[in-house]
């Protein structure tokens, strides 16, 4: 019978990962009492609220409850709090690296206006990367319900703070809504600046989702992009040109983009050479961290350890961790890998 390698023991890196949505559940509850926020009982239950997004209606209920629990952060001790809960989840479930996606926009009203926002996380990130001993670097992510303009302004101001740990753009929220080459200015402007592009595509809608993503916004990196298997020649081309998606198994089901584990086509993306990044999404609203989703493939998928460990690799190749980061966390896999 083969070994059961702990998956929280394997090195990996972490590249999806939402601000706010990283969130403890714990640590919301206290924010909300602190602030005298009335929580709705989806968030206050214990469990993951059940939640579906493949309609507006379930979209809106989605955004709802996360901008009720972004409204919880208030003070730059509740940021910092934030970032270090989130990089002692992730170190607990063997990240070396992280990288958390954020729209400084959303938190500004409260912490001074956009840049004051963007240096209070920036300096979250740095304290929490020094406390905890996790690479993390911030991904500025612009909302694609907001003016293309709005977009503009982000990519610059992710371009001014890019040697103060901003290294990606990234363009979020729901797909539907907003065409991706009505950003392509903003992407170029990151581009030009040295970021990385890692906008969000074929999650709520199909593969023309994830096309539009790279050829309108020439991304390195895809959120999601499952929807992708539905088009063989666009699955090849990802694989071709060796563009990542930043797979979510447990935030699909959860938002009713698939109706079962079994049906995220993690091993379909595999078998066609489609590198892959799995990603916690929202664990406050998923209620799944790093590990579990390497446990989906595993329990869900018939990944075999061999296998997991290529996951692990596939998710620091796509990172932007300095080269000794990436060849201590790759020896780490290997390690893992042999101790079995």
């Amino acid at each position: 019978m083969e070994h059961v390698r702990d998956l929280k023991l394997l090195p990996k890196a972490h590249l999806h990962l939402h601000f706010t949505g990283s969130m403890r559940p714990t640590t919301l509850l206290e924010l909300a009492d602190k602030y005298g926020v009335h929580l709705p009982d989806a968030l206050t239950g214990g469990e993951p609220p059940k939640l579906r997004a493949t309609d507006e209606r379930g979209w809106f209920r989605f955004q709802r409850l996360y901008d009720i629990a972004r409204s919880c952060l208030r003070a730059p001790e509740d940021i910092r709090r934030l970032v270090l809960e989130a990089a002692e989840e992730d170190v607990r479930d063997g990240a070396g690296w992280l990288e958390i996606q954020v729209d400084p926009t959303s938190y500004a009203p409260r912490l001074g206006g956009l840049i004051p926002a963007l240096e209070i996380i920036l300096d979250a990130v740095e304290s929490a990367s020094r406390d905890t001993g996790l690479g993390i670097r911030v991904v500025v992510a612009a909302n694609r319900m907001k003016h293309p303009l709005d977009a503009r302004t982000l990519a610059r101001l992710a371009v001014r703070y890019a040697d103060r740990g901003v290294v990606g753009f990234g363009l979020s929220n729901d797909e539907r809504r907003g065409m991706a080459r009505d950003f392509d200015r903003a992407f170029a402007i990151a581009r030009e600046g040295g970021l990385l592009a890692a906008p969000h595509g074929g999650e709520l809608t199909g593969p023309a989702s994830v096309r539009d993503c790279l050829d309108d916004l020439r991304a390195t990196r895809i959120g999601h992009g499952v929807r992708a298997v539905e088009d063989p020649r666009l699955l090849r081309q990802l694989a071709d040109k060796g563009v990542t998606c930043e797979v979510c198994p447990a935030s699909n089901v959860a938002l009713g983009v698939y109706e079962r584990h079994e049906h995220v086509p993690l091993r379909t993306l595999f078998d066609a050479g489609v590198p892959m990044a799995l990603g916690a999404d929202d664990p406050l609203l998923f209620g799944a961290r790093l590990a579990d989703q390497y446990e989906i493939a595993r329990r869900h998928h018939g990944f075999a350890d061999a296998e997991l460990a290529e996951l692990a690799r596939q998710s620091v190749r796509a990172s932007v961790a300095p080269e000794d980061v990436r060849a201590k966390l790759l020896a780490g896999i290997d390690d893992w890998l042999a101790e079995g």
